[in-house]
């Protein structure tokens, strides 16, 4: 194995010790595919816990996520490793640049994205709440909606068409992960769910330190809920559109986001009593649904 193939083992590594935000099914994905999406993705998730993870302050947060936004364009230009890791930083930064710069040459990928990822993370070190749907759904444009986008730069698709749909499909996907996680999010000082939808509802957001979901937090999550659906709906032609097993890929993703939608309904939304997630029990369920999918 050579220094590239071992810094997309480490890539890989990363994304399976976080199975559960990486793809519901990406064992589905081509094996060439799986070490570019593994990189973006190790990228990513590294990004993400410098704004997420520990007790630094603020301004040493910026910090690392501006040395990453140095890295990345230093990987861009140069097939050598780069720099030692900083203060800070994870061992593996070398390996993550190291094969997420060949990523990028390979892919001719665009740096947009990944600068629109990092400002996503720089919000999240700053901004603990968000007043109105367009506020959330900006951020999701950050920081969900360029994973779909460099996804299918990687397997070879550059058309508007397709990315409207992983939009509306990565947008839902980020929403329903703020749903599953109303109760983690506030212990950490953070809620997604827009104040002029709790407002609505006249949801307090101190009934969130409860053990149970208040009634009016219920009914502001069932309209959240609905809007995540339609957003699913809308994005759902981008799995009839791709086949082999990049559309199987997709289509047990869509269905693994969806179903966690429907084990929120059917806890009647007590997202505090109950976090719905996906487990073993839900392998065969994913695959009998995505060998049995019929395009609408």
């Amino acid at each position: 194995m050579n220094d590239l193939d071992e810094a997309y083992a480490s890539c890989e590594q990363i994304a399976r010790a976080h199975y559960e935000n990486f793809p519901v099914a990406s064992l589905l994905l081509p094996r060439p595919l799986r070490r570019h999406v593994a990189a973006v993705y190790a990228f990513a998730r590294t990004a993400d816990d410098f704004a997420d993870e520990g007790s630094l302050p603020a301004h040493q947060r910026h910090a690392l996520l501006d040395g990453w936004l140095t890295r990345l364009r230093s990987a861009e230009a140069s097939p050598q490793p780069g720099l030692e890791p900083r203060s800070g930083e994870p061992s593996t930064s070398v390996q993550i640049f190291h094969a997420l710069g060949a990523t990028i040459r390979d892919k001719r990928l665009p740096l947009a994205p990944f600068e629109d990822l990092l400002s996503a993370f720089r919000q999240d070190v700053d901004v603990r709440r968000y007043a109105t749907w367009d506020d959330v759904l900006d951020y999701s444009r950050r920081s969900a909606n360029p994973v779909g986008r460099l996804v299918l730069r990687i397997a070879g698709y550059d058309d508007a068409r397709l990315d409207a749909w992983a939009d509306a499909v990565c947008t839902a996907l980020q929403l329903t992960n703020f749903w599953q996680d109303v109760k983690p999010d506030y212990e950490r000082g953070r809620v997604y769910l827009p104040l002029q939808e709790a407002e609505a509802y006249s949801a307090s957001e101190a009934d969130l330190s409860r053990p149970e979901t208040s009634r009016p937090w219920r009914l502001a999550l069932a309209a959240a809920v609905a809007r995540t659906r339609a957003l699913y709906e809308a994005g759902r032609p981008l799995c009839d559109a791709l086949n082999g097993r990049l559309g199987l890929e997709l289509r047990a993703t869509w269905l693994g986001g969806t179903r966690i939608l429907t084990r929120i309904e059917r806890h009647d939304f007590d997202v505090l009593a109950h976090r719905p997630s996906l487990g073993a029990i839900d392998v065969g369920w994913l695959a009998w649904r995505v060998a049995t999918w019929v395009p609408r």
